[in-house]
């Protein structure tokens, strides 16, 4: 499974964004950026309506791709995860 880091950078690349670029309308360091393609820091969910508008993007993409890599980075090792995330969507 992709990391939401290199969905991200997959995305950049395609259509040839320099990493600066990125970066600057994130207003944050081209060096964490770097970090997030590479999976060594996370991004953020506030991140995700400035990464949608630069990587031409849908919100809805941005955000399931986000959610997936979230849920299965962090919990993706829990046996009753599936039940679990049956649960939620009951409430949601």
């Amino acid at each position: 499974m992709n990391s939401f880091g290199e969905y991200l950078r997959n995305r950049r690349e395609q259509l040839g964004l320099p990493l600066r670029k990125v970066a600057a309308e994130l207003d944050i360091d081209t060096s964490i950026l770097s970090k997030i393609e590479r999976s060594e820091r996370v991004a953020t969910k506030e991140m995700l309506p400035t990464l949608a508008k630069t990587l031409e993007v849908q919100d809805k993409e941005i955000q399931i791709e986000f959610i997936q890599s979230t849920v299965l980075s962090e919990l993706g090792d829990l046996e009753f995860l599936a039940d679990g995330l049956k649960n939620v969507l009951k409430k949601l």
